[in-house]
């Protein structure tokens, strides 16, 4: 059950902020085996300025079209899984236009006691959710 943020300059039409949610939750119930109903996301659109994203180096220059995007999830998965999720994201956002340079991926780990769905209850622990195991 991962929670998504995405964060984007203002300026896409609503349509297109859509598009990005879904290809990115394409790209998580394929590789991760998710439920289709386990989708939480949070898209926020910002002013120009207000999103920051350099190359940290590596030699090419983002757009304001950049992608900022956290997902926070239970921890266990591979780094081979990290990866192969990474890729699928990308491969799914350059399918609506996005360059790959523009697309920046924050991965969290917590653990099953770290999420309450609702009520309060923090339903891996008490059993009204199964744990994810992929």
């Amino acid at each position: 059950m991962p929670l998504v943020r995405i964060d984007v300059n203002q300026g896409r039409t609503p349509e297109q902020l859509q598009a990005l949610s879904r290809g990115i939750h394409r790209a998580i119930v394929a590789e991760y085996g998710i439920p289709e109903r386990d989708y939480f996301h949070v898209l926020t659109e910002h002013p120009a300025g207000q999103i920051l994203a350099q190359d940290a180096g590596l030699g090419f220059e983002r757009t304001p079209d950049v992608v900022m995007i956290q997902i926070f999830t239970q921890a266990g998965r591979s780094q081979e899984a990290k990866q192969s999720l990474f890729a699928a994201i990308a491969e799914k956002l350059a399918a609506i236009g996005v360059d790959g340079e523009d697309v920046f991926i924050g991965y969290v780990e917590n653990s099953a006691g770290d999420w309450s769905f609702a009520f309060g209850r923090a339903q891996y622990v008490t059993g009204e959710l199964g744990v994810p195991s992929k």
